[in-house]
C-alpha cells in the first residue's frame, strides 16, 4: 500500500484559459476557473486531493489481513478501513503505528490550516483532461482522487492495527504464519515472511543494508524462499546517500557563512534524525555553533521524543547508549544547548525566538501546503538563501514550479537509503530464492538511461515482472499439508522396515480438520446393541473396521521373473516393452502378465489355479506389510 502525493495547486499563480494551448477546443473554457498558470506550468486550483490505492481489482471487504511495511506505506490506511467495507486485521510494529500517526496528524493539520471552499472537478472529465498539458493529462484515475481524511478517521483506522514485534510468528486462520523481520530502512520498518509448513513467500519492501539508526536488515530469515516479492527500491539509484549527506552539510555551511538562510523541506521523522546527527558532528568544525536550527511541525516534539524511547528498535550502537544511560540520538544535546529548537508552527513562540541567518526543517516536502510555503515566500526573492531538497519522493523541479521565478538557490541532495540494484543483486545471491517477482521497471534500464544495464535487477532465473493492475500467478503450488497424529493412535502403529532407514506402517484413522489444522484420531469403536426397542437411524450405526489386506511394495525385475517362470515349468516366454512397463506372454498357456510401475495384472482364460500359481510367483518379488 503506497501513499501518493499528486499535483496540487498553489494560490499565487495566474488564471489559465485552454485557448492558449488549444484555440480549437472552446470547451476547455468551462474549466478555466479551475486551472492556473505559472511560468508555463498549469496547476489545479483546488483543495489538495490524494490518489487512492487500487480498489477496483479486489473487493476490500473480502480482505482478511493487511501487513504494513513502514510508516510511509500506511498513509492511505484510513481510506481503506473507513470507506471500503474492510473488516479485517492490520498488522504493524509499534514504531510504525506511532510515527505513522504523527505523519497523518501533521498532514491533516497542514490541510486544515488552509481550508478552501473551491473544489475542482470539471478538469477531471476525460475529454477535457486529454487536452491539458503534462503532467495533468498523464494523471491516472483522477476521478478516484479524494480530499484528505480527518483525525477522527485516522484514529478509527489506527485502532484496527494489531501490534507485532520482530520475529514474532502470527498464526492466520491455521493456514499460514506471517512474521515481520527488520528491513533496516526506518524505525520499525518490516519485511514479511508468509509461510506454511512446506512453502515460504518473502515480501521485501523498503529495505536498507546501510548502517543508519534502525536495526540492521535481517537477511538470514529470508533464505530458502520459494518466492521473493521485491519492491520499494531506491528512487535515486545513481545517488550515494553518504555523498548526498556531505553535499547537504557543505551547501548548508556555505549559505550560512554568506549570511543566507537554509530551508529543508522534510518529513517529521526518518532522514531528519540522520541529518541532525551529521550536523551535530559538523557544527563546530564548520563554525556554525551560533547558527540556530529550527524544526517546525505540529508533531515536532512528539517525533523527537519517540526517536529516543524506541530503544529496542534501534541499531546496536544506539541501544548500548540507552543503558549507559545516554540519549541514543545527539539531537537531545542540541536541544539542551538551545542549538536546535522545535515549534508546532510559525506562530506563537517561534515569532518571538526567530532570528537570522538560520536553518529551518519543516514540511511538507511537496511544497504544496505546510509552513514550508511561508518560508519560500519569505526567502524566495533573495539569492543569499538556499532550499535543499533531501526527500526523494518528489521532483524538486515540479515542487518549485508554482513559485517561479525564484531567486533563492536550489540544491538537490536526495537521500534514499533503500536498496540499490548492486545491493539487491548481492542480497539475492545470498538468500537464493527459487523465484523473484518485481515491478516491470526493475527489469529494464531507466528510459532516460537505456545504456545503464547496471540499473536493473540481475538474477537467475530471471525475475518475473508485473505491471500496474496486472494479476500474476505465483510459480508454486501447495502440494503437502502437515497432519498431526494422536498419541494413542501412534502407540498402536507397528512399523516395518522396507529399506535400511525407511519404515512404513499402516494406519486406520479418522481425519479431523478444523481451522486448517488436520489431526488423525483413532477410529470409533463399535458399540454393543442395547436391549431397548428404540429404532436407530442408519447413520447411528458405526460399521466394524474391515480386515485390511497386506500392502505390497517393491518392483519386479523382469529378467529374474522370467527365469523363475522357466524354473517352474513355463516355456515359450516372450517379453514386450510398453510405455508403462512390460508385458510377459506365456504363449503355451495362453496367459498374459502386465507389469507396470504401480500394478501387475495376470490375464488368463478361466484357469483360476494357473492365476493363483502365477500370483504366488509374483508375490515372491514383493514385500508385504
Amino acid at each position: 500500500m503506497q501513499y501518493t502525493q499528486i499535483q496540487i495547486n498553489h494560490d499565487y499563480v495566474g488564471l489559465w484559459t485552454g485557448h492558449d494551448f488549444h484555440p480549437q477546443f472552446p470547451s476547455l473554457a468551462t474549466c478555466s476557473k479551475e486551472l492556473k498558470e505559472c511560468s508555463g506550468h498549469v496547476f489545479v486550483d483546488s483543495v489538495p486531493e490524494f490518489c487512492l490505492p487500487e480498489t477496483e481489482l479486489i473487493d476490500m471487504s473480502t480482505v482478511d489481513v493487511i501487513l504494513i511495511s513502514n510508516y510511509h506505506c500506511m498513509m492511505a490506511l484510513p481510506y481503506i478501513t473507513e470507506h471500503t467495507g474492510f473488516t479485517g486485521t492490520v498488522y504493524a510494529t509499534e514504531p510504525t503505528l506511532q510515527i505513522g500517526r504523527l505523519l497523518m496528524e501533521e498532514l491533516v493539520n497542514f490541510i486544515e490550516r488552509v481550508p478552501k471552499a473551491q473544489s475542482a472537478s470539471l478538469w477531471k472529465n476525460k475529454d477535457v483532461q486529454r487536452l491539458l498539458p503534462s503532467p495533468l493529462k498523464d494523471a491516472v484515475e483522477v476521478s478516484t482522487w479524494r480530499r484528505c481524511y480527518s483525525m477522527q478517521e485516522v484514529n478509527s483506522a489506527l485502532s484496527k492495527i494489531q501490534l507485532v514485534g520482530y520475529s514474532q510468528k502470527i498464526e492466520l486462520f491455521g493456514a499460514v504464519q506471517v512474521t515481520p523481520l527488520s528491513s533496516g530502512y526506518a524505525l520499525g520498518s518490516s519485511n514479511w515472511v508468509i509461510q506454511s509448513h512446506y512453502e515460504k513467500v518473502s515480501y521485501v519492501s523498503g529495505s536498507s543494508l546501510l548502517t543508519t539508526h534502525p536495526q540492521p536488515m535481517d537477511q538470514a530469515s529470508l533464505k530458502n524462499s520459494d518466492v521473493l516479492l521485491l519492491t520499494g527500491l531506491t528512487q535515486i539509484p545513481t545517488a550515494n546517500p553518504d555523498g548526498m549527506v556531505g553535499e547537504f552539510c557543505s551547501n548548508l555551511a556555505l549559505t550560512v557563512r554568506n549570511g543566507g538562510n537554509v530551508l529543508v523541506p522534510c518529513y517529521p521523522s526518518g532522514v531528519i534524525y540522520d541529518l541532525l546527527e551529521c550536523l551535530y558532528q559538523y557544527i563546530d568544525s564548520a563554525g556554525l555553533s551560533n547558527v540556530p536550527f529550527y524544526f517546525i511541525s505540529p508533531v515536532a516534539n512528539s517525533s523527537l521524543e519517540f526517536s529516543q524511547i524506541f530503544a529496542e528498535w534501534l541499531c546496536h550502537n544506539k541501544q548500548t547508549k540507552v543503558y549507559l544511560p545516554e540519549p541514543p540520538f545527539p539531537h537531545a544535546e542540541l536541544i539542551q544547548t538551545n542549538k536546535l529548537k522545535h515549534y508546532p508552527s510559525i506562530h506563537g513562540d517561534f515569532s518571538n525566538d526567530f532570528r537570522q541567518p538560520c536553518v529551518v526543517f519543516t514540511g511538507h516536502p511537496s511544497l504544496r501546503f505546510g509552513d514550508v510555503v511561508h518560508f519560500l515566500e519569505l526567502w524566495g526573492k533573495s539569492s543569499l538563501n538556499t532550499v535543499i531538497f533531501t526527500e526523494p519522493d518528489f521532483s524538486y523541479l515540479d515542487a518549485l514550479a508554482p513559485y517561479q521565478p525564484l531567486a533563492m538557490k536550489c540544491i538537490y541532495c536526495p537521500i534514499d537509503t533503500r536498496l540499490n540494484f548492486i545491493q539487491v543483486s548481492k542480497l539475492l545471491k545470498e538468500v537464493q530464492p527459487l523465484h523473484v517477482v518485481c515491478p516491470e521497471q526493475y527489469t529494464q534500464p531507466p528510459p532516460t538511461q537505456s545504456h545503464r544495464m547496471d540499473l536493473m535487477i540481475d538474477c537467475q532465473p530471471p525475475a518475473m515482472s508485473y505491471r500496474r493492475a496486472e494479476v500474476l500467478a505465483l510459480p508454486f503450488k501447495r502440494r503437502y499439508e502437515k497432519i498431526e497424529i494422536m498419541p494413542e493412535l501412534a502407540d498402536s502403529l507397528v512399523p516395518m522396515e522396507i529399506k535400511p532407514g525407511i519404515s512404513l506402517a499402516t494406519v486406520s484413522a479418522v481425519l479431523h480438520t478444523k481451522d486448517n489444522k488436520h489431526v488423525l484420531q483413532p477410529p470409533p469403536r463399535s458399540t454393543q446393541p442395547t436391549s431397548g426397542k428404540k429404532r436407530k437411524r442408519v447413520s447411528d450405526d458405526i460399521p466394524d473396521c474391515k480386515v485390511l489386506k497386506p500392502l505390497l511394495s517393491g518392483s519386479i525385475p523382469v529378467e529374474q521373473f522370467v527365469q523363475t517362470l522357466e524354473k517352474h515349468g513355463f516355456s515359450d516366454i516372450k517379453v514386450e516393452d510398453t510405455a508403462k512397463g512390460h508385458i510377459v506372454l506365456l504363449q503355451e498357456a495362453e496367459t498374459l502378465i502386465q507389469i507396470e510401475e504401480d500394478s501387475t495384472h495376470i490375464i488368463c482364460d478361466n484357469d483360476e489355479m494357473l492365476r493363483v500359481r502365477l500370483r504366488d510367483l509374483v508375490l515372491k518379488f514383493l514385500q508385504k506389510f
